[in-house]
């Protein structure tokens, strides 16, 4: 193997890198200088999500089971970019006592799981794929139970660990009819027939991915894990996991399921309109931040099969800019949530009546955030909605067009329940006012910058359709 070739894979080289400098910290430094480690992460984080935008060349290696090209990269970079906004939310996390001497640990699972990302994402052979989505899965499983001494966060971790080990089976199970049918699992080599061993084979492998998104019905499992993982481990799961599980699907479905798209159109016709309806109706009841926000990462996933559905260019980047802004606007809102839980152990809608009088600039940012995922202009969200919504239109499914419109006003009243008790409700005893520490205000300032940049910066979009056309 060349050095050229190595260079391919330059994502996951640097995130091995991370690994080993955090393992040798640990090795190296005292207890009382643990705090380093926080440091030396987000620095090396943020080095390689620049180093992620540097000009990089197609290819493939390991015999075709490793691809790379310049939309593949992109995606890497956004959810590299992720990563980095979440390392910086758990600065005030890890500071606490019992916390601080399994920093290390944190911050490798973490890394573990987003180099399972990359390889998920550039996999070129189904065996590829699948050690890239248990490398992402597994990690996870044990931070969502970091908190071992609490009974919710051991639950969260029991109940991901067996709902992942379900949708596994159910995957590999459809993998298999498909590798009947076919006799090979290169993604190159990869000639479906509509068969209906292969239709079969399909929807089990759709059924398994589909647990990945919360795409209803495999959605069960999402609440009570946000619920009880911690905060941080919960953004994880909404943006970086749920954002790399789409990137996959859309590669697949526009590329080796290209001859069933009859199929797989009419599957997602009936799944986006179940997971947005459900996730919005069952948003509105929910008091509780963490699963407030799960419900509405349902929904918003069902909003995401509306640019899958529509099969061609148009559609996969409709996708992959909704999941950017997605990343940006959904960790401002669990930053938020973040920064109030540390500070008062409160998560509850109704603790947060009065909250802009005592933090106007937190409560702006959730403003901003929420409006984003509600779709309101010209924030981001408004772009990503309206490129999803030009696609399905695109495709001819208006009466999928009006369901979706509809749901973007339920969405819109129950985002504007939180907006109405942070500034319009009364509280005698709001949430008093929270002194964020420098890397939460950072990680805050960039999801913003984010949401807005994009919102007044629509020229992002032409970009990404220009890599899709050469998809």
């Amino acid at each position: 193997m060349t050095w050229s070739e190595l260079l391919l894979m330059r994502h996951e080289w640097a995130l091995i890198g991370l690994a080993l400098v955090l393992i040798m910290l640990e090795i190296g430094i005292s207890d009382e200088q643990k705090n380093r480690i926080h440091v030396v992460a987000c620095l090396l984080m943020a080095a390689i999500t620049l180093f992620g935008f540097w000009p990089a060349e197609s290819g493939k290696i390991f015999g075709g089971m490793y691809i790379t090209d310049p939309l593949r990269v992109l995606m890497k970079n956004i959810l590299n970019a992720g990563v980095l906004i979440i390392f910086l939310q758990s600065s005030v996390w890890l500071g606490k006592a019992g916390m601080k001497n399994r920093m290390t640990e944190f911050y490798l699972l973490l890394v573990s799981s987003l180099i399972g990302v990359n390889y998920l994402i550039s996999a070129g052979h189904f065996l590829m794929f699948y050690i890239g989505l248990e490398l992402l899965t597994i990690p996870i499983a044990a931070l969502a139970a970091y908190e071992q001494y609490q009974s919710k966060s051991a639950e969260a971790g029991i109940k991901l660990i067996l709902s992942s080990a379900f949708s596994s089976a159910i995957l590999l199970f459809g993998l298999s009819m498909l590798y009947g049918a076919i006799g090979n699992l290169y993604f190159t080599d990869f000639s479906l027939t509509d068969s209906l061993l292969t239709i079969l084979g399909f929807i089990f492998f759709f059924s398994g991915l589909a647990f990945k998104i919360s795409i209803v019905p495999f959605h069960l499992w999402t609440a009570d894990v946000y619920e009880g993982s911690p905060t941080n481990v919960t953004s994880y799961l909404s943006v970086i996991s749920k954002g790399s599980a789409v990137f996959v699907l859309v590669i697949l479905l526009f590329t080796l399921f290209r001859t069933i798209q009859p199929v797989w159109q009419a599957v997602l016709y009936a799944t986006a309109i179940l997971t947005m309806t459900i996730g919005n109706l069952f948003a509105i009841r929910q008091q509780n931040l963490k699963r407030f926000l799960a419900f509405s990462s349902i929904a918003q996933a069902g909003f995401i099969l509306l640019g899958v559905i529509h099969g061609g260019s148009l559609g996969m980047a409709s996708v992959v800019y909704f999941v950017l802004v997605y990343v940006f606007s959904n960790l401002a809102a669990f930053g938020v949530v973040q920064a109030v839980e540390q500070a008062t152990g409160k998560l509850n809608i109704d603790d947060y009546n009065g909250f802009y009088n005592t933090n106007p600039r937190l409560s702006l940012t959730m403003m901003l955030a929420l409006f984003s995922l509600a779709g309101i202009p010209p924030l981001a969200g408004f772009f990503g909605k309206f490129f999803l919504f030009t696609a399905v239109a695109e495709s001819g499914f208006y009466t999928l067009l009006l369901i979706a419109v509809l749901n973007t006003v339920i969405a819109l009243y129950y985002y504007l329940l939180v907006v109405k008790a942070m500034f319009i409700n009364k509280s005698e005893l709001p949430v008093p006012v929270i002194a964020s520490d420098g890397a939460m205000r950072i990680s805050l300032l960039l999801a913003v910058t984010g949401i807005l940049v994009l919102g007044f910066y629509s020229p992002v979009f032409d970009y990404i359709n220009e890599l899709c056309k050469t998809f």
